[in-house]
């Protein structure tokens, strides 16, 4: 674990798509409103990103502390039906700077209101990833926040950063970047322990991190640095590094993007490619297979390319949309394995179909392929 010398790091340099998360004491300036002037600065650098060549996903708290600031409360209520109005209440304000702030740098904009519950979903998982990667694919920033005004689980355990993390593992993020007021974490509480040194990077999932992370949030928030770790843990998982900063460092994300070693970086120790192959290869249950011809095999054995319907010669099992399945050749040999696009009822149906009838034969379209390359993993030969 480093925590004396600052070095530039490749790991935000390098990374093409990155999810950023901002506290609501950052977003509210304290909870007396919302800040127009740092959500416009953090837009500026936004675009930067994107101009680079960057995808960029904001994950904005803010919407509860900004409706308490319209409703005239001081203090945070505990009542579930006043949060949620509160809630209601904020999320109009926060979702319109946002969009006048991204406009203004000549960015569009998406609201996006997810729970926790909408990525445990199988098929909700795969309906707000294809939204999000379309989104990203248009150039525009989506700006999620938690569904807090109809979810009562999540208003009283959950917290943005966990909601970051699950959208770094959603869209596979190179990197998740939580900006905070803070300036990243020590091995002890600065305010009470002289002797506190600042920690500048460590693998993200170290058990003791967790012991120097103590601490409630504030009133206005509600996480603590030990969320912001175990943030960074889960977002490890899918092999996103994790930086902690403070989130009014002049320029923070696009020094980060230079490779400048700013706050705290929690280093993944599994890459990518890997980590999302171990999780669908090993951690998700099979639910069945399709059955693809030469070519189509050939396709995605050897250039690694989606399957589509058209190459499909049968379907095994049954599954819903969002689910995982085996991709088989005409041997039997599992060639790869992935998440359908497609119910097996409809992947019956499907088959040897090119896309231009899907909705003649399904009344609608989810997408052109049934197993997309970005949710698939190639299986070892032999």
């Amino acid at each position: 674990m480093t925590s004396t010398t600052v070095t530039a790091s490749p790991v935000l340099r390098d990374a093409r798509r990155l999810v950023v998360k901002v506290g609501s004491s950052l977003v509210t300036n304290e909870g007396r409103g919302l800040d127009d002037r740092a959500i416009g600065e953090w837009c500026r650098q936004l675009a930067t990103l994107v101009r680079d060549g960057r995808e960029v996903v904001m994950v904005s708290s803010g919407a509860i502390a900004e409706g308490m600031k319209r409703l005239g409360w001081r203090t945070r209520p505990h009542e579930i039906h006043e949060l949620q109005a509160a809630a209601a209440v904020g999320q109009m304000g926060l979702a319109q700077i946002y969009e006048t702030k991204l406009r203004e740098n000549g960015l569009g904009s998406a609201q996006v209101l997810l729970t926790h519950a909408d990525l445990a979903d199988r098929e909700r998982y795969l309906n707000a990833r294809s939204t999000l990667v379309t989104l990203l694919a248009l150039g525009v920033v989506p700006v999620i926040n938690e569904n807090d005004t109809v979810v009562n689980d999540e208003i009283k355990f959950g917290d943005n950063d966990t909601l970051g993390a699950l959208v770094a593992n959603l869209v596979e993020a190179d990197a998740l970047v939580i900006l905070t007021d803070q300036k990243g974490l020590y091995t002890a509480d600065p305010r009470k322990d002289p002797d506190a040194r600042f920690v500048h990077e460590a693998a993200a999932g170290d058990p003791a991190l967790e012991a120097m992370a103590g601490g409630a949030g504030s009133s206005i928030g509600r996480g603590g640095m030990i969320t912001k770790i175990l943030a960074a843990k889960r977002a490890a998982g899918s092999g996103a590094s994790t930086v902690i900063a403070w989130g009014r460092e002049p320029d923070a994300l696009v020094r980060l993007s230079q490779g400048e070693g700013i706050g705290t970086l929690l280093v993944a120790q599994t890459a990518k490619h890997q980590a999302r192959k171990r999780w669908m290869a090993d951690h998700l249950q099979l639910r069945g297979s399709v059955t693809v011809d030469a070519g189509a095999a050939a396709k995605v054995r050897a250039e690694g390319k989606s399957l589509l319907p058209i190459g499909m010669t049968g379907v095994e099992g049954e599954f819903s949309r969002g689910e995982v399945i085996a991709v088989r050749d005409e041997q039997g040999v599992e060639l790869a394995r992935g998440l359908a696009n497609y119910s097996s009822a409809e992947a019956r149906l499907l088959c040897r179909k090119p896309s231009a009838e899907f909705e003649r034969l399904l009344g609608y379209v989810a997408e052109p392929e049934m197993v997309h390359r970005d949710n698939m993993v190639l299986m070892p030969a032999g």
